[in-house]
């Protein structure tokens, strides 16, 4: 019987349990400590530091089915995706590991035995080919006379351009770093039995399938020309779960395999394409997949980094559920079926099913107003293009205006065979960045192209006044020696008390002084492993090797400090409430306030904003001691520290201890205890992008002030509505009541009123030929009454002209009304723009209906008069009669 996916992810980490392997859990689709990965795409990532030597592995062997995802970069299998059989974006990866253990011939045993044994896959042998680096010779001896492989089936593959070790059995991590040769392990399809080399790589690409590859890490690459041998020899090796799959199930496609099989089955509902074979099902297939694990891993969609790489995915998706004729909302909707056949894979989409869901739908309703207008335009242009290529300007319009990433627009015209002007596109896109991308500079003498080659020790967690040597000084961009009186400059030390700006909290401010000088800083900033202390020299000459005192603002940095300890108690109390699947997405702390942006789908209550002030002035009441522990990184992990993992974190990080309702990892400064924060206080909540709320708020002394403040506008509205400020609803209601009976009696005098001056305008009709003119200057009357009546005329008498004016305050509002039996003669919007060129108003309009005004209003009877014999004129012209 065929094993099915989940069960041969099981007998894999079984395999190597028995072979003492510690199997270790996927690490996050967001590379825990590589900023320079865009998403984990090879299951060695996490281990990188063990590769490179920065760390020593606590286990010599691990096993691992790490979760991959390829779409951008090196490794991008986007627009191969649904249109090849072997290609995903998402994709898991079986793998073992050994770091200064086992080598190349256990490596190759335990590959060979898990494949053929008839315990485990029972591949049969004469199936498999095999491919090593040409110079590694003990690599092949292994396979032919340890494993017994035919020779005819171990294909040596050399150096590509004559270059060494540019080989694709040769692994490299990149241009520098470890690297070895490799073996790799492929499936035939074919039922011919092939008798050498030539044959095997003549037909590689349509029967052969790369099932396995063994890297054994040997070497450390210095530069191009040079390599040595590494002291610790390590075993990096990846299998595709998707592709052993489809050899075990003995189908040729990743996409027949049982997984996706009933994932294009339930997607097919939705449709009447009944085909499963058809290349949009498996695209919505793969990127369910992708969608789902990447939200999972707590990215949102955005437009930028890897919340756009999600966006795109989605939006791909949508279209082609778009192209097969699904009309409804669809993609959230197969979360629930992804989650059941991804078996134990799916326990992470489980526990955050709700978040994905949600996510997924917001962003196809949103998506799904701009998808059919973009399409209907790409198709257009696609049929005016005359050399098959679609101009570089119609491909950024589509993504600027609708949301359109470019590989969608790809997708779209691949299909229709043709090509994209990539380099006008890519023009456009540059022009767009050049003008958003102008910077503000929070001061006038920042300038962060600065460069300086130093380090800065930062001691201001424990002592606000340090002696410091001056290292460098910057007047203009430029370094000097010396910086004289009132010049405006950036210094840098050898230590500091001064908090650099970062990780959302504000630089602190101060001075820089000795007995004969004084420099007011007024920003700090990072440059590289050195501080900038940013600011101007009120007296005094400060020169490069003089001492000098740093010495903060101690007041300015406890508000600060108030509110970045009242931040890590607002994302505690937010995880408490909306649950540990909100992310931070952002964060500002200040002297006067803290803001704190972070990943949520629904709107939140004022009930749940009162609850979240509870829970925090709660942790404020019980003055906790707020502990900060250095902690070696995986320690830090072990205690549940919260991160932002997308940072670099060095081997020993800070930990913000909260007793145990908060624990994070932060570099900021902190007050001791959390009473001293005093109070906190929402005073803000919005949304400020998909999927992305933020909250505002205030502490202390600011905090009481901003209490103090409403207090103040309840008391002043009590007061002019004559009431105790307890009260002020219940009398609002009254008048409230009062002011819609009084609209009501004026409603109905106004429209008394109006039936008077309609009667009266009747009387007053004037011809122009036999069509009915009325004209009327009224005094400060209502603007939408003179409307009403208008169109009451208009209603009553069938053959008309009406141009009604309302003077008030030397400004005058007109509305010209034509029935529409005379519109082909005569226009309401053209009397109208003549009477404004006279009056040099401001007007527009219909044919029938058109309203303006201006202040010139001395002229006004003057122009009405002309008016009269401009239409009778222009009936004339127009064989009216």
């Amino acid at each position: 019987m065929k094993k099915s996916t989940n069960e041969i992810r099981q007998k894999f980490l079984n395999f190597f349990e028995k072979k003492r392997h510690v199997i270790i859990p996927s690490s996050s689709l967001v590379p825990y400590n590589d900023p320079t990965l865009l998403f984990t795409n090879a299951g060695m990532n996490q281990f990188k530091d063990f590769f490179l030597g920065q760390k020593k592995s606590n286990h010599p062997r691990i096993a691992t089915i790490q979760r991959c995802l390829r779409t951008g970069g090196k490794h991008n299998d986007l627009e191969n995706v649904g249109y090849t059989s072997k290609h995903h974006t998402f994709f898991e990866m079986l793998g073992n590991f050994s770091f200064g253990d086992y080598f190349k011939k256990e490596a190759i045993s335990y590959a060979w035995e898990l494949l053929t044994s008839q315990n485990w896959f029972n591949i049969p042998q004469n199936k498999l080919w095999i491919t090593v680096y040409e110079n590694d010779n003990e690599t092949y001896e292994i396979w032919k006379n340890i494993i017994k492989v035919p020779p005819e089936r171990i294909i040596r593959i050399g150096d590509k351009n004559n270059l060494k070790y540019n080989s694709e059995n040769f692994w490299q991590m990149g241009d520098t770093g470890p690297c070895g040769p490799c073996t790799e392990i492929f499936y035939d399809y074919g039922a011919q039995i092939l008798k050498n080399s030539l044959e095997f790589l003549e037909n590689k690409n349509n029967r052969f399938v790369e099932i396995w590859n063994i890297v054994f890490i040997q070497f450390n690459r210095i530069s191009k020309t040079k390599i040595i041998s590494l002291p610790n020899k390590c075993i990096d090796t990846g299998m595709g779960l998707e592709r052993i799959s489809a050899v075990l199930q003995d189908v040729y496609s990743n996409y027949n395999i049982d997984i996706f099989q009933k994932l294009i089955k339930n997607i097919s509902q939705y449709t009447i394409i009944k085909d499963l074979n058809n290349v949009s099902l498996k695209i919505i297939a793969d990127h369910i997949r992708s969608c789902a694990y990447i939200i999972a891993d707590n990215i949102s969609p955005s437009n930028e980094y890897r919340g756009y790489v999600l966006r795109r995915i989605i939006r791909r998706a949508l279209r082609h559920g778009h192209k097969i004729g699904i009309k409804e909302n669809f993609f959230y909707k197969l979360v629930s079926n992804l989650i059941s056949v991804m078996g134990d894979a799916g326990d992470i989409l489980r526990q955050k099913q709700e978040k994905i869901e949600k996510i997924l739908e917001t962003e196809e309703i949103q998506f799904s107003h701009t998808l059919d207008k973009g399409l209907k335009i790409l198709h257009s242009e696609i049929e005016k293009t005359h050399d098959h290529i679609l101009s570089g300007k119609t491909a950024f319009y589509l993504y600027d205006t609708f949301g359109f990433p470019i590989d969608l627009t790809a997708d779209v015209c691949r299909e229709k065979n043709i090509k994209i002007d990539y380099i006008s596109y890519e023009s456009y896109k540059k022009k767009q960045r050049e003008q958003s991308n102008i910077r503000k500079k929070f001061y006038k003498n920042y300038n962060e192209d600065i460069i300086v080659n130093n380090t800065c020790v930062f001691q201001g967690y424990k002592q606000y006044k340090v002696k410091s040597l001056v290292q460098f000084i910057f007047v203009k961009n430029v370094s000097v020696k010396k910086i004289m009186p009132n010049e405006d400059g950036i210094i840098f030390l050898d230590t500091t008390s001064f908090y650099a700006e970062s990780g959302g909290q504000i630089s602190d401010i101060g001075r820089l002084y000795n007995e004969e000088s004084c420099f007011i800083v007024q920003n700090t900033k990072k440059y590289g492993k050195t501080v900038g202390h940013i600011g101007k020299l009120i007296s005094g000459i400060i020169k490069v090797n003089n001492y000098l005192y740093s010495e903060i603002d101690r007041d300015y940095r406890h508000s600060i400090e108030l509110n970045h300890s009242a931040t890590h108690l607002l994302h505690a109390a937010l995880r408490k409430i909306f649950g540990e699947n909100i992310s931070q997405k952002g964060s500002l702390v200040t002297d006067t306030h803290l803001r704190f942006d972070f990943s949520h789908h629904k709107s939140i209550e004022r009930a749940q904003i009162q609850q979240i002030e509870y829970i925090v002035n709660m942790q404020i009441r019980n003055n906790i001691l707020i502990k900060i522990k250095e902690l070696n990184l995986e320690e830090a992990k072990k205690q549940q520290a919260i991160a932002l993992f997308e940072n670099q974190y060095q081997s020993i990080v800070r930990v913000v201890f909260i007793n145990n309702f908060s624990i994070e990892l932060c570099g900021g400064t902190h007050v001791k205890r959390t009473g001293e924060i005093g109070l906190f206080k929402i005073i803000n909540q919005s949304s400020v992008a998909s999927g992305i709320k933020r909250i505002e708020a205030v502490t202390g002394q600011k905090a009481i002030d901003y209490l103090h403040k409403k207090d103040n506008y309840l008391e002043d509205i009590s007061l002019f509505l004559n009431c105790n400020s307890f009260y002020i609803k219940e009398k609002i209601k009254k008048l409230t009541v009062t002011i819609t009976d009084l609209e009501k009696k004026i409603s109905i005098l106004q429209e008394k009123e109006n039936i008077s001056h309609i009667k009266q305008l009747i009387k007053n009709i004037d011809y122009v030929q036999d069509i009915k003119f009325i004209k009327n200057i009224f005094y400060n009357y209502e603007h939408k009454l003179m409307k009403k009546i208008v169109y009451q005329l208009k209603k009553e008498l069938k053959n008309s002209i009406i141009i009604l004016i309302n003077i008030n305050n030397n400004h005058f509002t007109i509305v010209i009304g034509i029935t529409k039996n005379l519109i082909n003669d005569i226009t309401a919007i053209k009397i109208m723009n003549i009477i404004m060129k006279e009056t040099n108003g401001k007007g527009g309009g219909k044919k029938d209906i058109a309203e303006g005004g201006g202040v010139n209003t001395k002229k006004l009877s003057i122009v009405l008069k002309n008016i009269k014999v401009w239409i009778d004129t222009q009936l004339k012209k127009n064989n009216y009669l």
